[in-house]
């Protein structure tokens, strides 16, 4: 809500500063600016944005760790913290937005100049309460929202002159669809942001109860609140006791039981849905969860505002009464309706709803957690809910380590409850910090992983989690290179569980021994492990992990060229891992199975396989993409497609450059060898002019490129066959023109409707009316299927000619 003169100056100064600070008081708005500044800038020069919240962070010293885990930055090659992050943004163009700097400043500022004075692409846009005091830093301070001037009459159109009162009403409307502006009100509104300063955080917070009071009723109780705040000492910044005041305030107005779930759900800085909300939220049975009665207050704590009867609505006499999980939910509801939580915009990937509260109003809600004497026991409730859901994790199979579980959306408060137990000697903090260094594992953020696994280690001595632990810390020591630590870590987990009487636990640390022999080239000795493997996990009774077990074997015997025997266990477990493996695991067998057929020389199979993989994996650069990319290319280069092989190639490798992830070096030892024998056959102009077309594919473009001439079809079911069609499609549809042309191209390189207007210096809805006639002329509906066209157009000229 206005601000669109902030807007221009920012996406100027941005344009010619390396490192922009929004600075301004707490409430003030630079989060939301930051978010649409940057929303803004995607696609122009600064390059592809990447949002990086800081204000769960407590240790400046693990911020290069979270910046990494924040921008998917994954370590490897004994490159880790700040010089895996210096590797992975390189030369690369991009826009990394650091909130809420203020509590990390220091670190904040030597990890920004290290980044700028290495990563000469790079631009940093931070939001901070003060400067960072980094030499080349440009300070952009955050000016309130304008305001009506004061002592004067206003009519409406006057009122609405003001950004403060235009945000007022707004959110007004949101909270309450049939509000309206009565005759004689305007003053009122224009009052109540005045009082509030223009603070956006703080005008929400009072907009959002014009469903329950009246105006009148809102500016007087704010008056009493800032009365009651500033009678005291005033040598704080008035903008921060007026912040308090509001949020102090609309406090007052909850109810009791909305009071109790408020707080406790300060505990969960990294989000919640409604299911955790409601574990850590309500009460045990008895009222209690095992602590000392000293911990516990059930009750709400009353204070002299409270038990006063008012007029204006304001104050409840408290009579809290336990809360119970079937309440949570409508609390959640009401916290929403009233500003004080938020719901986390495209995170719901359960189609479940996250929700999170800002941290300004975070850190009231654990200020008054502390002074109700409920910190202990809530953070107890939560400690124990991660814990249960790390258990259900573990439990799920005999490779934990590799399964996807739900605490992904959970790492923050994971991360939090990690901390708080180790505080306290919690026996907890084994089995959540053994949670954490899983996830962390998963995103190869090996260096975090392998500190927290060297603490579990110390604390688990003689415990049955060790050989897990053991076998944990070898596979990360695996991807960090650290072929020595990895193949005694796992020697010394096998050692573990064959003391133990857990054959899946002894299962999972062979699956680990056998991978520290893969990654040192041991070969022979990685296939003698994972057949010791395979006949454990034949006695457990669980047809996934069998089949995930043989899988491993086959990629073993692929390398020792065993070709037969991996290619009969890949027929006796792709079945069962289409069935029913993550879709990760699923891909990672397709491509061992098209592997396989390559080395047997059966061309149209392997390029089948591929091809399914390439189907088959998430939208978007991922390095689950490469391998069958590479495998593609490797198939055409057999054929003698060398143009087409160069291509996939080239693009292969820029989006591994992108996305920093290397390749197995015995499956990067084939391609390299196959691609150098292409270009020993291509002159030296046509190779340049292949590889930099290759580089250019991107997207869509890329996948319609890499199955054009595939046998797709046979592994294309329903719906998927209108996405891939080929050329012969295309016949006989009308021309698209110019305009439409370039509409459709822009689409194919990813860019939103409002990006096409800013790149054509169009209007929105006038790229929306190209697109329309666009899907009508060829026969479309989504935006992926008009790139999967615009890349296979008859007449197109093939990259690079």
């Amino acid at each position: 809500m206005g601000r669109e003169r902030e807007l221009s100056r920012l996406r100027t100064l941005l344009r010619s500063s390396r490192l922009l600070t929004l600075t301004g008081p707490g409430g003030v708005g630079k989060t939301r600016l930051a978010l649409e500044l940057a929303g803004s800038v995607r696609g122009a020069r600064a390059g592809r944005a990447q949002w990086v919240a800081l204000d769960s962070l407590r240790d400046g010293e693990l911020l290069p760790q979270a910046l990494a885990a924040a921008l998917g930055v994954r370590e490897r090659g004994g490159r880790a913290g700040v010089e895996a992050l210096v590797h992975a943004l390189g030369t690369r163009t991009m826009l990394v937005v650091l909130d809420n700097c203020e509590h990390l400043a220091d670190a904040c500022a030597q990890l920004a100049a290290t980044l700028l004075a290495r990563c000469p692409r790079l631009r940093i846009l931070a939001t901070s309460r003060e400067t960072l005091r980094v030499p080349g830093e440009v300070v952009f301070r955050v000016a309130e929202l304008s305001l009506t001037p004061t002592g004067e009459d206003h009519d409406l159109a006057g009122l609405l002159r003001s950004e403060a009162v235009r945000l007022f009403l707004e959110r007004a409307r949101t909270s309450d669809a049939t509000f309206e502006l009565g005759r004689g009100e305007a003053r009122t509104v224009a009052e109540i942001c005045r009082r509030l300063d223009g603070l956006p955080l703080a005008i929400e917070l009072a907009a959002g109860r014009a469903g329950s009071l009246s105006l009148t009723g809102i500016l007087h109780g704010l008056d009493d609140q800032l009365s009651l705040l500033t009678d005291g000492s005033r040598t704080g910044p008035g903008r921060h006791r007026e912040l308090g005041a509001a949020i102090d305030w609309s406090h007052r107005l909850l109810d009791p039981l909305e009071r109790v779930v408020f707080r406790r759900l300060s505990v969960l800085g990294g989000g919640f849905h409604a299911e955790g909300a409601a574990a850590v939220c309500a009460d045990g049975e008895g009222g209690g969860d095992g602590g000392g009665a000293g911990d516990r207050v059930p009750h709400e704590i009353v204070g002299p505002h409270d038990m006063a009867p008012r007029t204006d609505g304001i104050g409840h006499p408290d009579a809290h009464r336990l809360v119970r999980p079937e309440q949570v939910l409508r609390v959640i509801c009401a916290l929403e309706a009233k500003s004080l939580i938020v719901r986390v915009r495209g995170d719901e990937p359960r189609g479940a709803a996250r929700f999170r509260q800002l941290s300004a109003i975070r850190a009231y809600g654990m200020d008054r957690l502390a002074e109700a004497g409920e910190l202990h026991d809530t953070w107890s409730r939560a400690l124990d809910w991660l814990a249960g859901q790390a258990a259900g994790a573990a439990a799920s199979g005999a490779f934990p380590d590799t399964a996807e579980g739900p605490l992904i959306e959970e790492q923050e408060n994971l991360a939090a409850a990690v901390a708080y137990a180790a505080s306290r000697a919690d026996g907890r903090h084994v089995p959540l910090a053994f949670a954490l260094a899983r996830l962390q594992y998963r995103q190869e953020q090996l260096t975090s992983a392998r500190a927290l696994l060297s603490g579990v280690l110390e604390r688990v001595q003689d415990c049955e989690d060790r050989g897990a632990a053991l076998a944990l810390a070898a596979r990360s020591a695996c991807l960090q290179d650290d072929h020595a630590a990895a193949l005694d870590l796992a020697r010394e987990a096998v050692a573990v569980e064959r003391a133990g009487r857990h054959p899946a636990r002894l299962a999972n640390a062979l699956d680990a021994l056998a991978a520290a022999r893969l990654c040192r080239g041991e070969f022979a000795d990685a296939v003698a492990v994972f057949a010791e493997c395979l006949a454990v996990v034949r006695t457990l009774g669980r047809p996934l992990d069998l089949a995930l077990c043989r899988h491993h074997l086959a990629w073993a015997l692929l390398q020792t060229g065993r070709t037969e025997e991996a290619e009969r266990l890949m027929q006796e477990c792709l079945p069962e891992l289409e069935a029913g493996a993550p879709a990760n695991q699923l891909t990672a067998a397709l491509h061992t199975a098209g592997a396989i057929r390559l080395a047997q020389g059966d061309l149209e199979t392997a390029e089948r396989r591929f091809a399914e993989v390439l189907l088959k994996t998430p939208a978007g650069e991922s390095f689950h993409a490469l391998y069958p990319l590479e495998g593609l290319a490797m198939v055409a280069a057999e054929r003698g497609e060398l143009q087409r092989s160069l291509r996939l190639y080239a693009a292969a490798a820029a989006i591994r450059r992108r996305i920093d992830t290397e390749p197995e070096a015995h499956w990067w030892g084939q391609v390299e060898s196959v691609v150098a024998l292409v270009k020993e056959r291509v002159h030296p102009s046509g190779v340049s002019a292949a590889m930099a077309a290759g580089r250019r594919l991107r997207g869509a473009r890329l996948l319609a490129y890499a199955l054009r001439g595939t046998q797709v079809r046979s592994v294309v079911h329903g719906s998927d066959h209108d996405e891939i069609r080929g050329r012969a499609a295309t016949i006989g549809q009308p021309p698209l023109t110019g305009r439409e042309s370039a509409v459709a191209e822009l689409v194919a390189e990813g860019m939103t409707n409002q990006q096409i207007a800013s790149h054509l210096g169009l209007s929105k809805s006038t790229v929306a009316a190209h697109l329309d006639r666009v899907r009508d002329k060829l026969g479309v509906r989504s935006r992926t299927q008009i790139a999967v066209r615009v890349a296979g157009r008859p007449g197109d000229p093939e990259p690079g000619n």
